[in-house]
């Protein structure tokens, strides 16, 4: 093992930890005041969020324009070149610009802060120096702080593309939780990919209506049994009299209490009462952890109390939420 190279992995883990750190700190002075009137000026916008950098803070911006796109916030990157060519038409007074350039003295973004000012669109800048000439023209600056690069020559971007990174993150997250941004908004945004699929709800994927083995509580044993053998569940759910699920009993079940008088007992008398459940709505996932953790292979999914469908395993495994 290569102990130097190591030794400076580390060492780079550590200096853009310190990093992080001090971004955390500034988060309680005056960048955490500006990143509340950033986030305040983003929800307020009745058009998009432009984001745009050049080099290592660019690629920083795409990946800043992605989150908030996938979470609610219209974004969208604008390479700082190419709007010196045309593509300033895709930038409204309605928008909102977000410059990403570390020490504010990107001269390609010279052209777009201009035509924010004269259309008083609001520019907020995430740089590191507030008298650069991005920090004097922006409306609302997140000024970064200084930082140590961990390139030992101190030249490549490094720690200051992290804290740019986590600035952009914690400015998405910061609006996710102010909108009110749910895991089902979420997935309208992914709906491809196992991304996708692990966001499936229940109603989703159950078997509802005439497919689901029910029984009214006083059913006889027998009945029980060929519900049980009919509808290939491995079990079967019994009602009350409102139609609230009051017990299941399961293959399992009828196997352990097994005797030659069985189909002349009640199946109250072996049903398990209270079983476990998921609610109508909740995510797919959320049921694959319980089934996992309780070794089950279905649960009912109920509505007020009463079955509105059944969820198989094997119905999580064809969806690609398992």
């Amino acid at each position: 093992m290569n102990r130097v190279a190591l030794e400076a992995a580390r060492r780079s883990v550590e200096i853009e930890e310190a990093g992080v750190a001090k971004l955390r700190a500034a988060l309680d002075g005056e960048l955490g005041e500006a990143l509340e009137k950033a986030i305040a000026t983003i929800k307020a916008a009745r058009g998009k969020v432009i984001v745009s950098g050049m080099g290592k803070s660019g690629h920083i911006g795409r990946k800043v324009a992605a989150t908030l796109a996938s979470t609610g916030t219209p974004a969208f990157f604008l390479h700082p070149a190419e709007a010196s060519h045309g593509d300033l038409g895709m930038v409204t007074t309605d928008d909102v610009v977000l410059a990403f350039s570390w020490s504010g003295e990107t001269a390609e973004l010279a052209d777009l802060i201009e035509y924010s000012k004269r259309f008083a669109i609001p520019l907020i800048a995430a740089a590191s120096r507030r008298d650069s000439a991005l920090g004097r023209a922006a409306d609302i600056l997140l000024e970064l702080p200084l930082v140590e690069e961990a390139c030992p020559n101190g030249l490549a971007p490094t720690t200051s593309t992290t804290i740019q990174l986590v600035l952009g993150d914690a400015l998405a997250v910061a609006l996710i939780e102010d909108r009110g941004f749910s895991a089902q908004d979420f997935r309208q945004f992914h709906p491809g990919g196992k991304l996708g699929s692990r966001l499936h709800r229940v109603d989703e994927l159950m078997h509802k209506g005439l497919d689901m083995p029910l029984l009214p509580e006083q059913a006889s044993m027998s009945d029980v049994i060929l519900t049980m053998t009919g509808k290939r569940f491995g079990c079967v759910g019994l009602v009350d009299g409102e139609g609230r699920l009051a017990g299941i009993i399961t293959d399992g079940d009828l196997r352990r209490h097994w005797t030659d008088r069985m189909q002349d007992q009640p199946p109250a008398k072996i049903m398990t009462r209270a079983p476990l459940t998921a609610p109508l709505g909740s995510l797919a996932s959320s049921a694959l952890e319980v089934m996992n953790r309780r070794k089950i292979t279905v649960l009912f999914i109920l509505d007020e109390g009463k079955p509105a469908g059944i969820l198989h395993i094997h119905d999580l495994l064809r969806a690609g939420v398992a």
